[in-house]
């Protein structure tokens, strides 16, 4: 049973870092990932967890979170009732969110290792695994995520909005087209958000370095970054794929959207920006990259 790896509990602990150390109003708040990750007492001494040096991440981190949790609370208000996330992680939203995750089924898609050491630790920490949350467990490189799902009870005829963040820039360009197809082939009014790195060619010299820097560190824990896109590329991508529309949504956007007004300077690294499509035609949906923001 392998625990999760060091991305999924870095990102745990930057949102648990957001709530101790970010004056109020939190964009997100999440501390059941710090819960489930269990880094012991010295967590925050860690080098990556250094608040001065990693705002910027621990930012993005809250804010995508925030973002798709937004989409999320839209789509449920507009009746849809599927919510898939690829490469789940640490993710918290099922115990966090019980108040719309019971009315929707949740789909956690993640490798059987570390899924199973997290169904553990659920269980360890009293929360369970509700009836209407399924966890999927799926070896990438060995069997179709689309057969696990549907046999964990996915319904194909009924939309869905389907989370992948943090997981294209460790796949081909060709897997993630595929992903891509397979999803446009949904149920009409289905919507996925997911992100996707910009070339190093896109940033300033500045953000320049940062992805650098996160890229040799990545590397490093045997998880080497593959892919990036483009917001053109990604866009066309999508369409080809089959999606009625996609929109790009960037990092300065989300940086307007949860940060503007805040007096601590607080703001998001640049580089990893978000697609967000929509399959067949649905009656007044709103602009999908844009969700209501939610209180």
């Amino acid at each position: 049973m392998a625990a999760p790896d060091s991305t999924a509990v870095r990102t745990a602990l930057w949102r648990a870092l957001h709530l101790a150390v970010d004056p109020p109003p939190h964009v997100f708040a999440d501390e059941l990932g710090l819960r489930l990750a269990g880094p012991g007492e010295g967590w925050r001494d860690r080098d990556d967890m250094d608040p001065a040096t990693a705002g910027r991440y621990r930012a993005g981190m809250v804010a995508r979170a925030r973002f798709v949790e937004d989409l999320v609370t839209e789509q449920a208000a507009r009746g849809v009732g599927q919510y898939v996330i690829l490469g789940a992680g640490l993710d918290t939203f099922a115990q966090r969110r019980p108040d719309l995750a019971s009315r929707l089924r949740v789909f956690e898609v993640d490798q059987p290792g570390p899924q199973a050491w997290k169904r553990a630790r659920l269980e360890e920490l009293g929360l369970g695994v509700p009836d209407w949350l399924r966890l999927v467990p799926v070896d990438f490189e060995t069997a179709s995520w689309w057969d696990r799902l549907a046999a964990a009870g996915f319904a194909p005829d009924e939309p869905a909005v389907v989370a992948s963040t943090g997981v294209s820039m460790y796949l081909t360009k060709e897997a993630n087209a595929a992903t891509l197809r397979r999803i446009a082939g949904f149920a009409p009014g289905s919507t996925l958000a997911m992100t996707f790195l910009l070339p190093a060619g896109l940033l300033d010299d500045a953000e320049r370095d940062r992805h650098r820097a996160t890229a040799s560190r990545a590397k490093a824990a045997g998880t080497p970054f593959v892919s990036s896109f483009s917001p053109a590329e990604v866009l066309a991508m999508a369409r080809d794929a089959g999606f009625r529309d996609a929109v790009h949504v960037s990092g300065a956007e989300l940086d307007e959207r949860y940060f503007a007004d805040r007096a601590d300077g607080l703001r998001i690294v640049r580089g990893e920006e978000f697609l967000v499509a929509t399959t067949g035609a649905t009656a007044g949906a709103a602009d999908p990259g844009r969700p209501a923001a939610s209180p």
